[in-house]
């Protein structure tokens, strides 16, 4: 049984910590972006410093006080928001790590840089930009995002299909465990074969493991040309020809291949109207080509080669003539999740599928959402990899909050399906408090069974954050 932050706990830290340590508790690390969950706490608590976030978990575990830490708040499956409990239920400590933002070492000949876990990833790429390097990790809410979060969930983004997921781009982390002992995993090696390798147990692990501190993050050179295209094709099965023939092409050269249908562009038009799409009435589908070419390839070249062999796939295209015309095109598939915000979803999914089946999910989806009446479907993500981002709305002129009563079953029915194609139900977001009942319908049991396991190991007394990914223990 968890205790509540008690006046006796907020003076036992007190002794311990500085004053700036307590900043004043806002509405922002008691809600999360979709407004699916509204927090609760007893106290929020800002360390400076690994050594302070170890005090402060040596005190949590022996008050067996909830820990729930809190990054950049941008998470959408309610993983760093406790939600409000009952009258007389413990209220937890919120640890926030938004000052522990140094760049501890650069080593440009190794190609990494040494973070900690309350930097912005923003910031990251400019310190890795100095040095004339890149961090590939990036997504639309750079600006606001922190490596400690990005870890913890293992987020995805824009670049996956060439550099990896977040836990490809780390050599090595730090992290506070339950108990408030430090894990010093801070290597810098790429070879380490000496046991179980606890950096890829934490990462993903959403807070419930360990609390990671700073991170040894794999740089890059940065490409010496990059090139960005938006291309029309018929069918999302016309896109996976097109992402083959470009892989034949172009190899490795490919940074990112992402997908949007219509209704999502629509759905710009209507509540961002002052950005410019290329065409008056926007194709079926859309492909945008992002490349990072060396050696000497010019982009024009690839793509002038790419529409000699694709253009049975490939009905129209425009490619960017400068940097800014490549922003352009970029800032139209990153204000689709605005866009969806402002039009209201009905239920938004986050899945993977293995990239033969996406063809197929898309249309018997479409089928079965076709069902519960005239929904619209916007349908996006990086195809590359296999992720999509899967959104149902009710029809124009329909107020969502009618809705709510099929939500779950609009949910299941997409779920369901991703599951019977060999899919995830999570993709890139992670499972927070979302998505806990749904990774025990669709999940493995004996992974589940041994996730378990290792939860109560590392985390006897169950402070941290307590909910999220498996179900709370009674």
């Amino acid at each position: 049984m968890l205790n509540t932050v008690t006046a006796q706990f907020i003076a036992q830290l007190q002794e311990i910590l500085p004053a700036v340590a307590f900043p004043e508790l806002s509405d922002k690390y008691l809600t999360e972006p979709r407004g699916r969950y509204h927090g609760s706490a007893g106290l929020l608590v800002a360390p400076d410093s690994t050594e302070q976030v170890s005090q402060i978990m040596k005190a949590a575990s022996q008050a067996r006080v909830a820990v729930v830490p809190y990054g950049g708040g941008t998470g959408l499956v309610g993983g760093q928001v406790l939600p409000n409990v009952e009258a007389g239920a413990p209220a937890p400590l919120i640890l926030s790590l938004g000052r522990m933002r140094k760049v501890r070492a650069c080593y440009p000949e190794e190609n990494v840089l040494v973070v900690e876990a309350g930097a912005i990833l923003v910031e990251v790429h400019a310190a890795a930009a100095r040095i004339n390097r890149l961090f590939p990790l990036s997504l639309a809410s750079e600006g606001t995002a922190q490596v400690g979060g990005l870890l913890a969930t293992n987020a995805g983004g824009v670049n996956v299909l060439r550099y990896g997921m977040a836990r490809d781009q780390v050599l090595g982390i730090e992290a506070v465990m339950a108990d408030g002992q430090v894990f010093n995993g801070l290597k810098r090696l790429r070879k380490d074969n000496t046991g179980y390798d606890l950096r890829h147990l934490l990462i993903g692990s959403e807070g419930t493991l360990g609390i990671i501190t700073a991170a040894s993050l794999k740089l890059v050179p940065r490409p010496s040309a990059e090139g960005t295209a938006l291309l029309a094709v018929q069918s999302p099965r016309a896109a996976l020809e097109l992402l083959s023939r470009t892989k034949e092409i172009m190899g490795e050269g490919i940074s990112a291949f992402e997908i949007m249908s219509a209704q999502g562009l629509h759905f710009l038009s209507e509540i961002f109207p002052q950005l410019r799409q290329p065409w008056p009435e926007p194709p079926r589908w859309s492909v945008l080509l992002q490349l990072g070419l060396s050696g000497g390839i010019e982009p024009e070249q690839a793509f002038e080669t790419l529409f000699e062999r694709a253009s049975d796939l490939i009905l129209d295209g425009v490619i960017a003539q400068s940097q800014q015309q490549a922003n352009e095109l970029w800032r139209l598939r990153e204000t689709i999740p605005l866009a969806n915000k402002a039009i209201g979803a009905i239920c938004s999914s986050d899945i993977s599928l293995p990239l033969s089946e996406l063809p197929g999910f898309i249309d018997a989806a479409g089928l079965r959402i076709a069902e519960f009446g005239a929904l619209r479907i916007n349908c996006f993500g990086h195809l590359g990899d296999g992720n999509l981002h899967y959104n149902i709305f009710p029809p124009a002129g329909a107020n969502v909050v009618d809705y709510a009563d099929i939500r779950g079953d609009l949910q299941q029915e997409v779920h369901r399906l991703t599951h019977e194609l060999g899919g995830s139900v999570s993709a890139e977001h992670g499972v927070g408090r979302l998505k806990v009942n749904d990774i025990e319908i669709f999940g493995d049991p004996v992974k589940l069974h041994l996730m378990r396991q290792i939860k109560d190991t590392l985390d006897p007394r169950a402070i941290l954050n307590p909910g999220a990914v498996l179900p709370e223990k009674i």
